[in-house]
């Protein structure tokens, strides 16, 4: 992370973490003391860059498989988890809470009343001023925030005050044929058909929307769709606060979209996605 900082301006980064993990398989337990040091300790290593850090609990809205207020956990079990990492992280401004990694195959409204509760108690636990990120249906894709429904339901979420100061829509988008990132090459830029119709909605009731994850292989299609999709969120800084690139870390250089560097005897040298699209 310090790489990316200090050479490459990144100053945002999203830290996955599993629901099952945090509380080591006790489904509505207290947070595991050992399981929680060693996530904070990614956390704390993310903070002392001076970055913005996304707590992001990746589950899909599940717990083994069951929907959460869905016919699987309770939403009470839920809020638990998140106001217990409210509570420990209600000090530190550059942590977001991300509620959920790509909810998907629920129904957008229920979820939107989960959403609700978890927003409700992350204030009331004491974070009341950081962002938090709302996720949708359909892997909280771009492309489809609004025509699922995610859009509408989710733009009803408040803060207990019943503003919506901080609260950022949360979206995911690829660029290969079926949005996975793992469909092989990049074939759009994602702007016509997501970028621009979400960025109209979001002008039209002044909110915004953060791209939490994006990505490509190493080919010149991805770098030029890339690019161009970076280049459009940036100049529409208004709606998009920006992105994060998906994946770097414990990846393997050889996974298919990695941006982890290579070092070579302590000198990084970045993915070409990294230098030539991501890096700001």
């Amino acid at each position: 992370m310090s790489h990316f900082v200090n050479n490459d301006d990144l100053n945002i980064f999203r830290l996955p973490v599993g629901w099952q993990f945090l509380v080591n398989g006790v489904l509505g337990g207290t947070l595991n003391s050992a399981n929680l040091s060693e996530y904070n300790a990614l956390v704390q290593a993310c903070l002392s860059t001076g970055a913005y850090c996304i707590i992001d609990i990746h589950n899909y809205a599940r717990w083994d498989g069951g929907i959460i207020g869905q016919g699987g956990p309770t939403n009470a079990q839920f809020v638990s988890l998140w106001t217990q990492l409210a509570e420990y992280y209600a000090s530190d401004s550059k942590i977001l809470f991300g509620v959920m990694n790509e909810p998907h195959d629920l129904n957008v409204t229920i979820w939107a009343e989960t959403v609700q509760e978890v927003v409700t108690a992350i204030r009331e636990a004491g974070a009341t001023s950081q962002m938090i990120l709302l996720p949708g249906n359909d892997y909280t894709s771009a492309g489809t925030y609004i025509s699922d429904g995610s859009a509408e339901a989710l733009a009803a979420v408040t803060n207990p005050d019943g503003t919506t100061t901080n609260l950022i829509f949360d979206v995911h988008k690829y660029l290969d044929s079926d949005n996975s990132g793992s469909g092989g090459d990049c074939v759009t830029n994602n702007i016509a058909t997501a970028f621009q119709p979400l960025a109209t909605w979001l002008n039209s009731i002044d909110r915004q929307a953060l791209l939490t994850e994006t990505g490509g292989i190493s080919s010149s299609a991805c770098a030029t769709y890339m690019c161009e999709q970076i280049a459009f969120l940036n100049q529409n800084s208004n709606v998009y606060l920006g992105y994060v690139g998906w994946a770097a870390g414990s990846f393997a250089t050889t996974y298919v979209l990695s941006l982890t560097p290579t070092d070579n005897n302590g000198v990084w040298t970045d993915q070409p996605l990294m230098t030539e699209c991501l890096a700001r």
